[in-house]
């Protein structure tokens, strides 16, 4: 039988990037002693303003804005899974299929939501690429070849939510591309208005629907 490898995107498809957001804005007001100011700041980044030049109006001070990004960028995020992903990553490292995470970001921040939410638990960490470490983002079909090369003839699958990255790379590859809807929840709005080529082959609603399909 064709063994089947499922890579998946990190950031707003098996949790919520904006949880993140929120998890680093509480860090950073309780570091400067305003936890009250957490939820203030998420108002700010959702209306596009600079957050941390507002936060140095507010505080009447003139903090090097580097403080609060290393702070944004290191910290130890509180977050969890979607509802559903612990139960189908599960189902599927146990059905035999190799799971695989491909994401963009820093290394620092990236590692640090992965141990946040236990991924180790069902992705090996040879498979797991992350865009600074590995030296290219996802648009980069490399990061995706890595997979073809350590699994001659398997069958591969891309699960993400981005159609401007996440599925031009495996598109081209052959891959079977899904991209789980928005819920309304993403950090960055879900623009199905691209080229084919960057569209994802099938659509679901929620992470349980994986089973199904493979």
């Amino acid at each position: 039988m064709c063994k089947k490898v499922v890579c998946f995107d990190l950031d707003d498809t098996l949790y919520k990037e904006i949880d993140f957001l929120e998890s680093a804005f509480m860090e950073i007001a309780v570091s400067i002693g305003k936890p009250e100011l957490s939820q203030q700041m998420i108002e700010w980044y959702r209306k596009g303003e600079n957050t941390f030049q507002r936060l140095n109006v507010t505080l009447g001070v003139d903090a090097p804005l580097t403080d609060y990004l290393n702070i944004y960028r290191n910290h130890k995020p509180k977050i969890s899974l979607l509802a559903g992903v612990e139960e189908t990553l599960e189902e599927l490292k146990c059905r035999g299929i190799v799971l695989g995470l491909i994401t963009d970001g820093r290394s620092v921040s990236q590692r640090n939501k992965i141990e946040a939410l236990c991924l180790d638990k069902w992705f090996a960490n040879e498979n797991i690429i992350i865009s600074e470490e590995f030296g290219s983002e996802k648009t980069d079909e490399n990061n995706f070849r890595y997979f073809n090369i350590k699994y001659p003839k398997a069958r591969f699958f891309y699960v993400g939510d981005n159609p401007k990255k996440d599925f031009i790379s495996p598109n081209n590859l052959g891959w079977e591309t899904i991209c789980l809807l928005d819920d309304g929840n993403n950090i960055h709005k879900q623009n199905f208005e691209v080229n084919n080529s960057m569209c994802p082959q099938r659509l679901i609603n929620k992470i349980t629907d994986l089973k199904k399909i493979l």
